[in-house]
């Protein structure tokens, strides 16, 4: 059974960073491209980044160069570090995998 727990959401303020994390089970880890998503309020759900097996990563645009994917594969977990948030970043973050497995979301809360 593959399940994805996300970790690390919370309320802080504009231009603060917070790091969230998503522990991985049921699937090889290490062999997954990994992803996170977020929805904001009353929006669709949209990509945020990308790191694939081999650690390449991409970005939207909107937090290109503010936010950074990671993962460590020894501990099966995908990492975003969310630096200078804005309170257009104010959303609930879900982690993904391509097969199409979701998390249950983090909420990011930034205060202006």
């Amino acid at each position: 059974q593959v399940r994805l727990v996300e970790s690390g959401g919370g309320l802080v303020q504009a231009g603060g960073s917070l790091t969230l994390s998503c522990a991985a089970s049921g699937i090889i880890f290490s062999r997954n491209t990994m992803d996170w998503y977020r929805q904001a309020p009353g929006k669709q759900r949209e990509f945020v980044a990308i790191i694939t097996k081999g650690g390449s990563t991409a970005y939207a645009d909107s937090v290109k160069g503010r936010f950074t994917i990671s993962r460590d594969n020894a501990k099966n977990t995908v990492y975003l570090q969310m630096n200078s948030l804005k309170s257009e970043d104010t959303a609930v973050y879900y982690c993904h995998t391509p097969a199409n497995y979701w998390g249950q979301g983090t909420q990011v809360t930034v205060s202006s």
